[in-house]
């Protein structure tokens, strides 16, 4: 082949790779243009559950929120023993309290988590917001350095923790919140025109559930507590957060995972929750 020759074929496979790579940017452009054009958004349901769970008798009534504490990667405090996590038996505590309130037909419930899930604190509290839920109950169990320390307590929402013990656990529920999701500036300075009432029913409710308790439910001492909890503030409804014991104490542990122990714990609970709602409906 002479020198012109191979020049002509040189220059022949220069212009068809070429083309094929003019023709393969052009596909892939054509392909990027229809992929955007047929691309749908899709709303993804939230992570908390919506669901209400209600007897026939009781449509139309209240709705009380029960938000079992912690879940998924987040297992809470350990029992003495090693056997048991607190995400464990908040979901056990809380489905009963369900059951029992479903069973006496005076409200409707619904739960922020029904499975061993993680939810943000945000998640949490958006579920009686999204529902105009007339209560959230947040189920936890304590835990100490102290191996003596037992016995249940509630926390209602305050500025200014009732004791140090108080504000260090407010801290570490605290620790999950997302702060991004707090809102802007109004939305907040609204909010915070309805905390002082939101604060006084919150303390009521965590009176009732104290009065109901005693006798029947290991009290600690000076058992109603306050605290500034991120999710008590964001749930915008009367809110309490129940320490059912502590796993660091072998009593506690024992009298936890004790299904009559129990029971005895969430008849207090939902004849306390029963009785406020009841209060508030008169008023």
């Amino acid at each position: 082949m002479t020198r012109v020759a191979k020049a002509g074929a040189i220059g022949g496979v220069v212009i068809a790779v070429s083309a094929l790579a003019a023709a393969i940017v052009a596909t892939g452009s054509r392909s990027t243009d229809a992929a955007a054009q047929s691309s749908l958004t899709v709303n993804l349901p939230p992570p908390a559950s919506d669901r209400i769970y209600g007897s026939p008798a009781a449509r139309g009534r209240p709705i009380v929120v029960i938000d079992a504490g912690h879940g998924g990667r987040d297992p809470g405090a350990t029992s003495v023993s090693g056997e048991v996590r607190e995400k464990q038996l908040t979901l056990v505590l809380s489905q009963a309290l369900r059951d029992e309130l479903v069973k006496r037909g005076r409200v409707r419930v619904a739960m922020t988590r029904d499975d061993d899930r993680y939810l943000t604190l945000e998640d949490r509290a958006a579920v009686p917001r999204r529902l105009s839920a007339a209560m959230f109950v947040s189920i936890h169990i304590d835990s100490a350095a102290n191996p003596l320390a037992r016995g249940a307590s509630v926390y209602s929402l305050s500025d200014v923790a009732s004791d140090a013990e108080a504000a260090g656990l407010a801290a570490r529920e605290n620790a999950g919140e997302d702060a991004s999701a707090r809102g802007g500036t109004v939305e907040m300075m609204l909010a915070d025109l309805a905390m002082r009432s939101q604060m006084s029913a919150s303390a009521d409710l965590a009176s009732r559930l104290v009065r109901k308790a005693a006798g029947r439910v290991e009290l600690r001492p000076n058992p109603h507590r306050f605290a500034a909890f991120h999710v008590l503030r964001r749930a915008d409804t009367p809110a309490v957060l129940f320490e059912a014991g502590y796993l660091s104490n072998t009593d506690d542990e024992l009298l936890l995972r004790n299904p009559a122990e129990r029971a005895k714990m969430v008849l207090a609970l939902a004849q306390a929750i029963e009785a406020d709602v009841a209060a508030h409906a008169r008023h």
